[in-house]
């Protein structure tokens, strides 16, 4: 089975980052909206932030 971690099955992540550890920026970004937004605004006022940190993952392999 294809492991995004491993460097010689996925070069998109030669330094063999986990989900964990990958896009701490758009992590970040990403729970810090959450945190301060209110729960019935959270999903849309975050969304942009989301969809970043996703286009991040993708870009190192993970299937997000």
């Amino acid at each position: 089975p294809f492991d995004p971690t491993d460097p010689k099955q996925n070069p998109l992540n030669p330094k063999g980052l986990k989900p964990c550890c990958a896009c701490p920026e758009t992590k970040s970004a990403r729970d810090d909206c959450f945190l301060k937004t209110d729960s019935s605004e959270a999903d849309e006022k975050c969304r942009e932030l989301v969809q970043q940190h996703i286009a991040c993952m993708r870009g190192y392999g993970f299937k997000v």
